[in-house]
């Protein structure tokens, strides 16, 4: 039975989809994976991926923490706080990642995957044997209805890819072929990482209202076996699991459980790792990992330090400056805050200097921009747009340096000057405009995240040297979420991880439609034709010079435009964990991320 269905496009686009997918059929021939440029680098006779351990024995259980709670066990929706881990552990897509390729993809729920030439269109054909755990078959009906559900009611990080689909049909009893608007070569791949539902079990339902009420069927290889709203999940290896001799399983869900527990501080959650309540705990600090992780279970060998390398960017995490509001719409008030936050002083105070600096978005690999002035097909793409972006941008932009001391009265007399020029001077010992009125804003903050608070506070204190008193407001996880949901915030704490293969999600970051989309991961509200040419650059990128240049002119923009107040990252992953959890010798490139922990790891007793 063929089951079809249309978005509301023009038809005139769909008929010219349809022309360049005949016109390209010929070139298409069915593979066991595909790559974002050129062939996936494992055969289709591979064994198991290339960081997981085939004959890793199963059993044992890990126990991991997290800080804050959940009200929803439905990942993909934009209602409610789901523990992050479920969409990951709980659910399978079409496609599996290699963690150690930058973007390749291999069967998982499909056995094959065909393309034409220009990516116009993509087909998958379902495994005979995939099985949601319930036993029941997955159909083309439950791909079809899972791709359009999260298209148009789940969480606004689905919608912007669906958005370029021009039609989804059934090609066969088990095929799914989806036909796209416009040129995009990273949409083949995206088709492929959608989780996969049961129809059947929403029959009836609202997905997008969906909570503790409904515990998910799936085809993963753990099901959920119990819960307490905001205070634990755990999930259980489902015994019949029906991709567990698959080439790219093989190896992987080697834990009998994997439970989440949920704590309202940081510190709270430290203490039950070493009361031995969790078996692994990952940290962010160098001096705190020096310093206070030589507890007794350590000292006896029960607990094992473990550093991961990893070659993935840096990402960017610190304080983010909201331009929605009046207090950060000029970017001179920005590079007033960055000369204000005093990054060598609070490193050296708080994590002992140990890590490196975020330089920039994508800093820490390949991708990131070069020093000093734009070069080469990077200086191409960025002079169309030479009257729009800030200062630094072409010609060359760093972040302030301090000299370390707690005055940091360089950086403090360069904000001086900065916010003058914004219409700010400091009278009276308040920092105000010409009318009179005082500059402020708030930062807002997770309860219970202590190294936040910290920065916070040596920031807020080198603040009142321009006059300037900030609100510092802490929530609970709950209400953090709502606000920043809702951009109901000046400042705030915000953490972007970045992959070796960015593509759509960069929009969803950072483009001008995410701008006004409550939900979507653009806090700071840019709205730049700068970053959705790159963007569009890099999606359409025919080889990988050009994809690299298309990223790093996207970095120079993003970092030029001083929107975030950056504190430090890692080259290595810090994992304290039982000695009983063991993982591979060899790491993926991405080191200790998604696919690694708990996914590769195992027990021994």
């Amino acid at each position: 039975m063929r089951a079809f269905f249309f978005l509301p496009v023009k038809q005139a686009m769909v008929a010219a989809g349809l022309l360049v997918a005949a016109a390209t059929a010929t070139l298409a021939a069915p593979q066991h994976g595909i790559a974002m440029y050129g062939e996936p680098a494992l055969p289709p006779d591979f064994v198991s991926l290339p960081y997981a351990n085939p004959d890793a024995p199963k059993g044992g259980r890990i126990v991991q923490g997290e800080v804050g709670s959940f009200d929803s066990l439905n990942p993909h929706i934009l209602k409610g706080r789901a523990p992050w881990q479920l969409a990951y552990v709980a659910y399978e897509s079409l496609m599996g990642r290699n963690w150690d390729e930058p973007f390749a993809l291999y069967g998982l729920l499909a056995e094959s995957v065909e393309t034409d030439e220009a990516r116009s269109w993509v087909e998958f054909t379902i495994r005979e044997e995939a099985r949601f755990s319930d036993g029941s078959p997955v159909t083309v009906e439950d791909v079809l209805w899972s791709y359009e559900t999260l298209g148009t009611v789940g969480h606004p990080r689905f919608h912007g890819a669906w958005a370029k689909v021009a039609k989804a049909e059934a090609t066969g009893p088990r095929s799914v072929r989806f036909t796209f608007t416009e040129p995009d070569r990273e949409l083949a791949l995206l088709m492929g990482l959608r989780p996969i539902l049961k129809k059947a079990q929403w029959d009836g339902r609202d997905f997008a209202e969906s909570g503790l009420d409904v515990i998910p069927i799936t085809t993963a290889p753990y099901v959920i076996d119990s819960f307490e709203a905001g205070r634990y999940v755990s999930l259980r290896r489902d015994p019949d699991y029906w991709g567990k001799d698959l080439p790219l399983m093989r190896g992987q869900a080697n834990l009998d459980e994997i439970r989440m527990e949920f704590f309202a501080d940081a510190n709270v959650m430290f203490e039950a790792f070493k009361a031995g309540i969790l078996t692994t705990m990952r940290e962010t600090n160098a001096a705190k990992w020096d310093r206070q992780y030589g507890f007794p279970a350590v000292q006896s060998g029960e607990v094992v330090k473990s550093l991961v390398p990893h070659g993935r960017p840096s990402g960017i995490t610190g304080l983010v400056m909201n331009t929605r509001r009046p207090a950060f719409a000029d970017w001179r008030v920005r590079d007033a805050m960055l000369h204000v936050f005093n990054f060598e002083f609070i490193s050296q105070t708080l994590n002992g200097g140990n890590d490196p600096r975020i330089t920039s978005y994508f800093s820490n690999s390949v991708l990131g921009m070069a020093p000093g002035p734009a070069e080469g097909r990077v200086r191409a793409l960025l002079e169309p747009f030479a009257d729009q972006l800030l200062p630094g941008a072409i010609d060359g932009y760093a972040l302030p340096v301090s000299d370390g001391s707690e005055r940091n009265r360089a950086g403090i007399a360069a904000a001086l000057d900065l916010m003058e020029q914004a219409g700010w001077t400091v009278q009276d010992g308040v920092m105000k405009n010409a009318a009179g009125q005082p500059f402020t804003f708030e930062i807002v903050l997770t309860q219970g995240a202590s190294e936040p608070q910290q920065i916070v506070d040596i920031f807020a204190g080198a603040l009142t040297r321009l006059g300037i008193t900030p609100t510092i407001t802490t929530v609970d996880s709950a209400q953090f979420t709502e606000r920043t949901n809702g951009f109901d915030f000046d400042m705030a704490w915000y953490t972007r991880g970045l992959s070796l293969s960015p593509g759509n999600e960069q929009l969803l970051y950072w483009g001008t439609e995410a701008a006004d989309t409550p939900g979507s991961r653009n806090w700071m509200g840019v709205k730049s034709p700068a970053i959705e040419a790159m963007v569009g650059e890099m999606l359409n990128a025919k080889s990988q010079d050009d994809f690299v240049a298309a990223v790093q002119a996207l970095d120079r923009i993003l970092t030029s435009g001083r929107y975030v107040l950056p504190v430090w990252h890692s080259t290595v992953s810090r994992i304290a964990h039982s000695s009983k959890l063991k993982y591979p010798a060899t790491t993926p490139v991405y080191g200790d991320w998604i696919g690694f922990q708990p996914d590769v790891w195992w027990y021994e007793d």
